[in-house]
Order: C-alpha cells, then structure tokens, then sequence
C-alpha cells in the first residue's frame, strides 16, 4: 500500500494542483487537515521519474543519479551501488542532535517538500509521493532535532530524519503521541518503507521546507500578534489618559505606510465611544501638550512591524511557488544543477521579522511600566497596587516583561549574516536560515507573552479608572479577561493569572472580544 493511490480524502489539501496557500499549510501543520496529490501532479511526477531511469543507465556521470554527493560528487557509482548510494546519503545526513522539534514544524516541512515532489521537477516516483503523503494523513511525525541544518543545500538533516521514516529507520511519533520506531509505525497505518531509487534521495532532502514552514507559521501568528498588539496599546492609552487625536486619518495619511494607516484604524475603532477619553477632551482640563512616544507612535511602530510582515509574506508566496532541488529535471527533460537551495531569501526575512517583534515588545514594555509608575500614571495607584506598600501590586509582572524583551532583543541579532563553511569547502557559504526560523519561534513566544501582560496591566487600570467608562471594545476585553483573572484587589499568586492573559491572546479571544464592537479588525 502506498498511502493514497487513486482515493481522494473528503476536505483534503490538494497538492501540485497550484502553489500551496499559506494557510494551506497552517491547516496540515496545525490541524492535521489531510493532503492528495492532484492529478496533474501525479502526471508531471511519472514523467520525470522516466528521465531520471534513462539517465540511470547511461554511462555518463549524472549528479545525484550515478554520482556521490557534495564534496564528493566527482565519484562515479556503479549501477549495482546505487540504492545503497540514496539509503547511504539518507542515514548519515539524518545526523542531528538537540531537543526534538515541534510536530508542526515537521508538519509544515513535510508538506512542503511534498509539495515540490509534486512540481514534477525532482524525478521521483510517484509510488515515493503518495508514501510520504501517506506518512502525513497518518499522522506520522518523524523524530528531527534542534541542531543540524545550516540552511544550504536546504535543510539536510531535518528533511533526511524525514526521509529515513520514510524508509522504515529512524524513530517517529504517531497519531496518538507515541513514539517508537517507523517501522511499526508504518507497518501500524498499513505503509510500506519505501526503498529508494536513483536520485530520491536527494528530491527527499534538498530544501529550504524547514525554514519556510516555519516562517508561514510565524507570520499566521504575528497577524494575530499585530492586531493584538493595536488593541493593548489602545487600552493602555485609554488607561493613562492619553490622546486619540493623533491617531487621525488624516494625520496618519501624510506618511502613507499602509501598515501604519491599517494600525491607527485599529487604535481609532477600539477607543471609539470611550467615557474615560472624553472625560479630559476638554483643553482646560487636559494640560499635557504630548503624549510619550509609546502612546503617540504605537501606530508607527505597529505600522512597520506589519510592513515588514508583508515583505517577508510575499519572499513566502514567491517560494511557495518554487521547486527547491538539485539537480532539477527541467521541463524539457535536462537534469541541471543549480543554487536554488540556498536559504538567503527565506533567512533574511526570518531575521527581518525578529527585529520588528522585538521592537513591538520593547514598546508594548514601556507602555506597561507608565501604568506602574505613580510618577506618570496620571494619578493610578503605585503599581497598581490595593494598598501600596503592603501590596506590590504588578511591580514583578513587569519584571517578567522587561526579561523577555531583554531575550528579544538578544534574538533579533540575525543569524543569517552568519556563514561557516562544510563539506570540505564545496559548500563555502550557507544562510543559516534553520537557525533564523528557529529564533524566530522564540520571539513570537516572547512577544505573545508581553502583550499579555500589557493587556493584563491595562485592564486593571481601566478597573481602577472608574466611575469613568472606557470603550465598549476594551471594556469587552476586560469582561472576557474577568472570566479567569479577577479585578484590582489585595496580592495573588500573579503567574496563573499571567497565563490567562497568555491564553486570550494566542487563541485570538481578546480580539474577538474587540470585535463584537469594532467589527473586524485591520
């Protein structure tokens, strides 16, 4: 049995059909949604799996066909070696090392690399596609480490401890979070361990599908991030009695970055209707000329994060449109080598977003510590506090905040200016965009977690603002966070209070909290 022969899986991602969406992608990775291959993909795969069984028996060297590999591709392999030469290439390339990475990572990268088998330009079998589509819809995640790709030549290691499951070596994780050798696990969802043939070992494993899966996965998360990051803002401006005249569209219209015009919308619809901003409307009432930079510029700072977002999701779209391999076979029938593994487009951006989240952390920070600070709080208790003094109030959550924007800051230095050589200097520059993704995850953790408090923070302030009123839309996301974190009150054990805020803003709660007001958000 290979996985999926001729049945089609009823709300299956179709595969070769077009370039992958990416919440195509999402929905593999995350949701287990199940993948088919289209038939025309099926029919590009056969094709090319002929021109690579003619060239199997010419006496001219072919790499990644009758050759050795990387710094040894000078080496002719003779015909009966051959299937050795991929198994070979398969075990000592699944050579990595390190905590085990996340199941939607492996995911993510599977399909991917799934998907380019599916261009037709790689020259495997179709009977090796369906296998690997077949490990997918059974929920099979194989066992790849931390430690190991170096971004070029694609990323070698984690796509090999993919392709060595493939085979029936190696360990993996079930559908039901067991883990034990893929042979059993094959044999369990009725798979067969694919025994390789010429050149599928290389289509198998030469990608960039580790740090692209990644950065799709980072991107559908700081969307949501983004807009949660409008929303904290709003209600902290909202808190310390700041302006919304700033955010004006037409003030916002003479520097026309669409992510800063996109964000004011948000800060405008969130604060609209709010009894606390008109409460100091009045000029004889309000003395304060200009609000703090995190206040005023949030929708410059936001604004640039999403642009920043937009560049790194189209460098995504162009590459969910590649066939990553080498050698490809062309769609005239050569096998030519090339570069197109090389992870500088896909790292570049990976590093680019990691600056913006540190940023948007590190103004979210200040925002928070305004609010704890009785020197420019505008009139809030010392830290929030319910008797100052006896109760420390937020003073330590901020503390939690100010060590995950240090760590931030620390992971957007880029990983990708970065280069060591290997393969005794055949390989002599590589991107390192595995490790850019990888810190990439980190950040987008971190920034979740300071937006949390922001929100957390700001939400006590409001509570403590009354009798005035804040906006319908905040007000609806201090009642949804009233549900598992209490009002302003004496000191409690603050952590699982924290985790609540966490929760609302990675299952996207507090915006849709928002949104039974404002409507969607930008």
């Amino acid at each position: 049995m290979d996985g999926m022969g001729d049945a089609v899986l009823v709300g299956a991602v179709l595969v070769g059909a077009r370039p992958l969406e990416p919440d195509d992608v999402v929905a593999v990775a995350r949701n287990d949604a199940p993948v088919a291959l289209a038939p025309s993909a099926e029919q590009a795969i056969e094709a090319s799996a002929r021109v690579i069984e003619a060239l199997a028996g010419d006496d001219t060297p072919h790499y990644g066909v009758s050759t050795g590999f990387g710094a040894l591709a000078t080496r002719h392999i003779p015909p009966d070696r051959r299937v050795a030469l991929q198994h070979g290439l398969i075990r000592s390339h699944a050579a990595g090392s390190g905590p085990e990475v996340e199941r939607e990572v492996v995911r993510a990268l599977m399909l991917l690399r799934l998907a380019t088998l599916a261009t037709g330009r790689t020259g495997v079998r179709l009977s090796t596609a369906r296998a690997y589509a077949g490990m997918l819809n059974a929920g099979i995640t194989p066992v790849v480490h931390e430690y190991g790709s170096l971004g070029c030549s694609g990323d070698l290691a984690p796509l090999a401890h993919c392709a060595l499951a493939l085979t029936g070596e190696g360990r993996v994780t079930d559908a039901l979070g067991n883990v034990g050798d893929a042979s059993d696990a094959l044999a369990e969802a009725g798979l067969t361990p694919v025994a390789l043939r010429e050149k599928e070992g290389l289509a198998l494993i030469n990608g960039t599908d580790g740090m692209l899966g990644q950065l799709l996965l980072a991107a559908a998360d700081l969307r949501r991030l983004l807009r949660t990051a409008d929303l904290t803002a709003a209600m902290s401006v909202e808190a310390l009695l700041g302006t919304d005249a700033v955010f004006a569209a037409d003030l916002q219209a003479l520097r026309p970055h669409p992510g800063q015009a996109a964000s004011a919308s948000n800060l405008r619809s969130v604060l609209a209707s709010s009894g606390i901003m008109a409460s100091h409307r009045d000029p004889h009432a309000c003395t304060r000329v200009q609000d703090a930079y995190s206040l005023r510029c949030a929708p410059q700072v936001h604004g640039a994060a999403r642009d920043t977002l937009a560049h790194a999701s189209a460098v995504a779209s162009r590459e969910l449109a590649s066939a990553v391999d080498n050698p490809v076979v062309t769609v005239d029938g050569r096998v030519e080598s090339n570069g197109n593994f090389h992870g500088a487009p896909v790292g570049y951006v990976l590093d680019f977003l990691a600056i913006a989240v540190a940023d948007v952390a590190s103004m979210s920070e200040r925002r928070t510590d305004r609010m704890l600070d009785v020197a420019r709080s505008h009139g809030l208790p010392p830290f929030l506090s319910h008797d100052a003094g006896v109760d420390s109030g937020y003073m330590i959550a901020q503390y939690t905040q100010a060590a995950v924007v240090s760590e931030l800051k620390r992971l957007a230095a880029p990983a990708s200016v970065d280069s060591i050589p290997s393969s005794a200097m055949q390989e002599d520059h590589v991107s390192m965009g595995w490790s850019a993704a990888r810190k990439l995850r980190r950040a987008i953790d971190g920034l979740t977690r300071v937006l949390a408090i922001e929100l957390l923070t700001a939400a006590r302030a409001l509570d403590l603002r009354a009798p005035l009123t804040p906006a319908p839309a905040t007000a609806a996301v201090v009642a949804r966070l009233r549900e598992s974190a209490p009002g302003p009150g004496p000191d409690r054990y603050l952590a699982p209070e924290i985790e609540s805020a966490v929760a609302l803003v990675t299952s996207g709660a507090a915006i849709a909290a928002a949104e039974t007001t404002t409507g969607p958000l930008a």
